[in-house]
């Protein structure tokens, strides 16, 4: 419980950080209103509403109300999903408010001693490291490869865990090995006539638990014509820890992956992870107050590129062929791929560009579906509702293969898939292992 004196300080930290002309710019419009997933999924509360939190945010900031519980709960339930931005007629940076008043919350007051060594854990000693994501990776498939996955089934030992998690152990994919997490090309020639020189943003969790979706990733971009640069000294791209108010440690990465790209001369910097894309797309604003990163942040936020909008400006899905036996597939969006990095039509077109296939566009496909980092394990019972919602929809399209452009995404439709016991009947699949798939046909 956060005390009086921490409330105060927050206050004051709020109060000197936050933008007043963006708290100023919400007109209480009400048009973010139908776009807000908790807002619904709450019965319509003012407070789980973007426009409602700017209010409270605004409030705190004048003196009006503290920083209470209240405050705090409606911050955290929301998912950063930013789908209110895309509505917006004043341009609010709704995102960019919620970071900092989580950040302010976050760092000013003091946590149980438990909560204190899992986010010391997490967010400095595991996810800014690349090796010891490999080795968590590795410990994770040495469970998987050994049979104490079987064991562990078997004696009912995952009906201790709650619903949630045991449903996500069984649809984690295969983890690679250590030695093929620790093989991995520096730079990849292309194949054909080359069309472009792109560095590859690898992120944590793709280039070790979706390993097999990044090596086809790099595959697509050679067929692509694409000359590829893969700079060793990259790491996590900040957006779990900025997103969940350890903003100096977002920016500390950040700075490590500028340096690290900058010199490589490349036309485009690429990604296949809608989260990992849309943060990275924001250093320039993460690092404007930094005098020695602020211009660099801008040059490097020029050059990202999601992969579906590479493949589409060369005409891929024109030059190659895509053929796939008979199925119906939908597409959930990425909100983060679809609201800040304004990545909505070319995945669309490079599905609907394979043959064989039938292509049915799903109701809100791009409404959240509750995935949102790690929300869907903090925040299960809203991430569920949302989760449930999503799957009437996608089983509304008789889709047989769901496409996703994000690996969180893909974990919470596989998640819903198996919840619904659909698990022979539905696959979900991230958009570059479907093209591939359909490459090799």
């Amino acid at each position: 419980m956060t005390t009086t004196q921490e409330k105060k300080i927050i206050q004051e930290k709020l109060k000197e950080r936050l933008n007043e002309d963006e708290l100023l710019n919400c007109m209480r419009c009400g048009f973010c209103l139908p776009t807000c997933p908790t807002y619904i999924e709450s019965g319509y509360k003012e407070s789980h509403a973007p426009r409602g939190r700017i209010a409270l945010m605004k409030a705190v900031v004048d003196g009006l109300i503290e920083p209470d519980e209240e405050f705090e709960r409606s911050l955290e339930l929301c998912l950063g999903c930013r789908a209110c931005e895309t509505v917006c007629p004043s341009g609010v940076k709704y995102g960019h408010l919620l970071e900092d008043a989580r950040d302010i919350i976050n760092q000013n007051k003091k946590f149980s001693l438990p909560v204190r060594a899992i986010r010391k854990t997490v967010f400095d000693g595991l996810f800014p490291h690349p090796n010891r994501m490999r080795g968590l990776t590795n410990l994770i498939g040495f469970y998987q490869r050994s049979g104490l996955q079987t064991i562990a089934r078997g004696i009912g030992f995952m009906s201790l865990l709650p619903d949630t998690l045991s449903t996500m152990e069984k649809v984690l994919p295969k983890m690679p090995t250590m030695k093929e997490m620790k093989n991995r090309p520096e730079h990849v020639a292309p194949i054909g006539k080359q069309t472009h020189r792109v560095a590859f943003f690898t992120g944590c969790l793709m280039d070790t638990m979706f390993l097999k979706t990044n090596d086809a990733t790099i595959k697509l971009l050679q067929l692509a014509g694409c000359e590829i640069v893969i700079p060793k000294d990259q790491t996590c791209c900040g957006a779990l820890h900025g997103h969940s108010g350890e903003k100096a440690g977002s920016k500390d990465l950040a700075r490590r992956n500028i340096k690290a790209f900058e010199d490589l001369n490349v036309d485009f910097i690429i990604t296949n992870a809608g989260g990992c894309g849309a943060f990275l797309i924001d250093y320039d604003h993460l690092l404007k107050d930094d005098p020695d990163f602020k211009d660099r942040a801008k040059e490097f936020t020029k050059k990202i590129k999601d992969i579906s909008e590479i493949l589409v400006a060369v005409k891929f899905n024109e030059k190659v062929k895509l053929e796939l036996p008979s199925q119906i597939i939908t597409y959930q969006d990425s909100c983060h791929l679809k609201n800040v990095m304004k990545t909505a039509s070319a995945p669309r077109t490079l599905l609907k560009a394979i043959t064989g296939i039938q292509y049915e566009e799903m109701k809100d496909a791009g409404r959240c579906c509750g995935s949102a980092g790690i929300y869907n394990i903090i925040e299960s019972e809203m991430s569920m509702k949302m989760l449930d919602y999503k799957m009437i929809q996608a089983k509304n399209t008789h889709a047989t293969t769901v496409v996703t452009a994000n690996p969180g995404c893909l974990l919470q439709m596989k998640l819903g898939i198996e919840r619904e016991g659909l698990s022979g009947k539905m696959r979900g699949i991230h958009i570059v292992d479907l093209l591939l798939e359909a490459v090799k046909k």
